[in-house]
């Protein structure tokens, strides 16, 4: 078989969420918007809600109708996005939060869901979502009198600890907050690691409970193993893939793997990349492809039926500083073509 086969370890990744709420007195939800990072909602979100997560995130109604309909009604499901035109029907059927973002947004709610939970979404400095400090001053008082479920904003610079906008960030938001009843969150898998001061009443963590950076303590979750196609020597002077981007200085033995572009193997890896074969790092030549990669295994004693391009000996951070990009982008971005499979959970 030429397909590649990515192993999921929910374990793993549910222990990376017990790690995570550990760090905090204070709840903690789960955001498995994007198909849970690109790993399939499906399997996640029971897992941690086996775990102990009872409120989790997504960034649009259609995602949270799809999570009720896999976690049943004991959960509650946030939508970052907030109340959009069209949601009324998803929102209202699937009970979920949306996130309110403005005065249309809130006016919208009230008066299509009159007395149907909803939560704020305050813009703090990042200028991307939420209620700047006039809207919500304008607002403030009518919101807080229907008794939202939860009041968040949301951090731009986290995963750099010492970056000066997380203060101003921070006390922008208890400026903006500060007496409300509602609970209140701030702090994503970057302000978790922040520590207690952005913790508030709940955290929120992603990318770390996928095994990502900045919770440098994360378990790998993801392993991907790519077979072997076909192997070739390549002598001195001959190239490699497209362009002849590779050209051979000594006789080098080729794999040829089944794996691409199209999986979300980013082509600007090609340069920076490796994969392993057993204990053996093996560097991939030339131009990453579409469905095919060239990689040199001339120190192995055998082609080995399967090379791994993510696992114990590298994760998605290397992966993402090879193309030039993070790890969220390299889950994301895992195809539809693999051969999925999940262990423990």
């Amino acid at each position: 078989m030429a397909q590649a086969r990515l192993t999921i370890d929910l374990d793993a990744l549910c222990d990376n969420w017990q790690s995570l709420n550990a760090l905090s007195q204070t709840e903690t939800g789960a955001v498995v918007k994007a198909d849970a990072y690109g790993l399939g909602v499906d399997r996640v979100a029971p897992a941690l809600a086996r775990a102990g997560a009872r409120t989790f995130f997504v960034a649009i109604a259609e995602e949270g109708a799809k999570l009720r309909r896999i976690l049943g009604p004991d959960v509650d499901i946030c939508v970052f996005s907030g109340h959009m035109p069209g949601d009324l029907p998803l929102i209202r059927d699937a009970r979920l939060v949306p996130m309110i973002n403005s005065i249309d947004q809130m006016l919208m709610h009230v008066e299509g869901l009159p007395g149907h939970p909803f939560g704020i979404q305050l813009d703090s400095g990042m200028n991307r979502l939420g209620m700047e400090p006039a809207e919500w001053s304008a607002l403030r008082d009518i919101a807080l009198a229907q008794k939202p479920r939860l009041v968040m904003s949301h951090l731009a610079c986290a995963d750099e600890p010492d970056h000066a906008m997380n203060r101003r960030q921070l006390q922008a938001f208890v400026a903006m907050t500060e007496g409300i009843d509602a609970p209140r969150s701030l702090a994503a898998t970057g302000g978790v690691l922040l520590g207690e001061d952005y913790h508030f009443d709940m955290t929120r963590p992603g990318i770390g409970v996928y095994g990502g950076l900045p919770f440098s303590d994360a378990k790998p979750v993801v392993s991907l193993d790519i077979p072997v196609i076909q192997s070739r020597d390549v002598l001195a002077g001959e190239s490699v893939g497209y362009g002849n981007t590779w050209v051979a200085e000594r006789p080098t033995r080729v794999a040829t793997i089944a794996g691409g572009y199209a999986d979300g193997i980013f082509r600007a890896m090609g340069p920076r990349a490796s994969v392993w074969a057993g204990e053996h790092k093996c560097k991939v030549l030339g131009r990453i492809s579409m469905d095919l990669i060239g990689v040199d295994v001339s120190a192995v004693d055998r082609v080995p039926e399967t090379v791994e391009l993510l696992g114990q000996h590298q994760g998605i951070d290397l992966l993402a500083d090879w193309g030039g990009t993070i790890g969220y982008e390299i889950l994301t971005a895992l195809g539809a073509r693999y051969d999925r499979s999940y262990l423990g959970g």
